[in-house]
């Protein structure tokens, strides 16, 4: 059989299930954890500084994989590397679930961030040798279910597991999950015959790999730690930061000019590639950080548990689930870069009209606001990832998959530290904009304490002295949560600006088409 005419012995819809679970249980793995990292600190008896170098221990081993997965492909072979993730994820995954102490969870969490790296870009090139490409978009659609949807589903689930069991249970539920995955994988998957044929010997670029642990690694502590530790103003994170450009730059000049380089950039000189990792990391960024000022708002202004913050964002996962299977069909008779534009303009009426914020915003009206967000977003996942890959040769699916995926996470780590640290400066802005309005000068405010204070002491009978104190401090209460609010509504304007410049960067796709109308024209 030659390669043009292989196609795989079992179902290829099949196929693609089972890959995008072990791609979606990595993906649920960034996010399930965040809301149980309280409860792992007590556990544990350390503080909740302590408690995240779980999450961030993760995300550093995830970030350095990411990249080199291809390479680690090409040598063990595609499918016994995709099953040694699967198997050591799960094994990860109940060692976690049983730590007796700290050291022992970062350090799982560390090979678990390890393995783990290797699921999604594995599952992507599967798919790609899988599927001709006529069929990608709706391939792809399976596979925005994993990307899309397990990192809003993970803090709803983690939240309501962690109340109602154990924060180990975060990680046990894996094991039946991952040992399912792996025995599916072993009957179902299978390389190729393309994939056979460097007859093992693979040269190990050394310096490659170190340079991108490096840089990848420092930069994901920085994104991870910088919050806690005010970014540049600490020592230590400056140290990262520099480690971070210095790793990044020598990488990229290494990978350019080496001759067997551990990842082949030249997947970059595909215009419809280099466009689609730009228009998904800006995805991304939007994406993920949007999903963590929503349940952060919800918590922390509203006063929501962390389930009912959860719930916040389900309806949008919902809608997205339901959207995504009709863009797919939609993608044959639409040009699919108008269907990108169309995701990028919906998204920045959504978050303009994410600026309607107000304190005392009900529940009903914040579900309306993520699910609008939500709407755009499945306009995006699926068109993107078609373009992206829709002419790179096959040869160079695996680092392709490998930096697509990169771009994607680490884009997605920036949007949410760049979305948080925003909220903490504007909230100051805000604060020092509006503490003009607090002094004794202003007849306003005079006017409001004595209302305030007269109201008080009218429903309690406290002296006017005491009961002024009280007011001050009901109305310092307002003053910070009128700040905090307007905080939110400059990001998610900042937002919409971004997402808007978006919008002529979709129409640089080049115009091939791919069979079945899938392309960029």
């Amino acid at each position: 059989m030659t390669d043009a005419a292989w196609k795989p012995a079992a179902n290829p819809w099949l196929i693609a299930i089972v890959v995008t679970l072990a791609a979606f249980m990595e993906v649920l793995d960034t996010t399930i954890v965040n809301v149980a990292l309280p409860h792992i600190a007590g556990t544990m008896s350390a503080s909740y500084d302590e408690a995240t170098w779980t999450l961030t221990s993760y995300l550093v081993a995830n970030g350095i994989v990411l990249p080199i997965s291809g390479f680690f492909g090409r040598v063990l072979g595609r499918k016994r590397y995709f099953m040694v993730c699967i198997v050591a994820f799960t094994i990860c995954s109940l060692l976690c679930g049983i730590a007796t102490n700290l050291m022992q969870l970062i350090v799982f969490r560390l090979l678990q961030g390890f393995f783990g790296g290797g699921l999604q870009p594995n599952q992507q090139s599967i798919i790609l040798d899988t599927f001709p490409p006529e069929q990608r978009s709706r391939a792809f659609s399976i596979s925005a279910i994993a990307i899309v949807v397990a990192p809003v589903m993970g803090p709803t689930l983690g939240g309501w597991i962690t109340d109602n069991f154990s924060w180990r249970w975060v990680f046990l539920l894996n094991v039946p999950v991952g040992i399912v995955t792996s025995l599916a994988v072993m009957q179902l998957v299978e390389d190729p015959p393309w994939r056979n044929q460097n007859g093992g010997k693979v040269s190990i670029d050394y310096i490659g790999i170190t340079l991108i642990a490096v840089g990848l690694g420092c930069l994901q502590v920085m994104l991870d730690r910088g919050e806690d530790d005010d970014w540049f103003s600490s020592p230590v994170i400056r140290t990262f930061g520099v480690l971070a450009v210095a790793g990044i730059v020598g990488a990229i000049y290494w990978l350019l000019y080496t001759k067997k380089p551990v990842v082949n950039l030249a997947c970059m000189k595909d215009r419809n590639f280099a466009l689609g990792c730009l228009t998904m990391a800006g995805f991304a960024m939007m994406l993920y950080g949007s999903a963590v000022l929503v349940p952060q708002l919800a918590q922390q202004q509203l006063g929501y548990t962390a389930t009912l913050a959860g719930l916040v964002l389900s309806p949008g996962a919902v809608l997205i689930v339901m959207e995504i299977p009709l863009i797919s069909r939609a993608m044959p008779h639409v040009q699919t870069r108008f269907l990108v534009a169309t995701g990028f303009l919906l998204l920045t009426f959504a978050l303009v009209y994410s600026h309607r914020l107000v304190p005392d915003i009900n529940y009903g009206t914040l579900v309306k606001m993520r699910s609008a967000q939500s709407l755009a977003i499945g306009f995006l996942f699926v068109p993107i990832t078609t373009l992206a890959y829709l002419t790179v040769p096959r040869e160079l699916n695996d680092d392709a998959s490998a930096l697509f995926t990169m771009f994607r996470n680490v884009a997605g780590s920036i949007g949410i530290s760049l979305s948080t640290a925003l909220i903490r400066e504007r909230t100051q802005a805000r604060m020092a904009q509006l503490s003009g309005h607090m002094s004794t000068l202003s007849q306003n405010y005079n006017d409001t304490l004595q209302s305030t204070a007269h109201t008080i002491t009218s429903l309690t009978g406290q002296p006017l002295a005491q009961a002024l104190q009280t007011a001050t401090g009901r109305l310092y209460e307002t003053f910070i949560s009128q700040a905090t609010i307007l905080a939110y509504v400059d990001v998610f304007g900042y937002l919409a600006v971004f997402s808007f410049l978006f919008i002529p960067v979709t129409f640089f796709f080049s115009p091939t088409r791919a069979a079945g109308g899938a392309g960029g024209h």
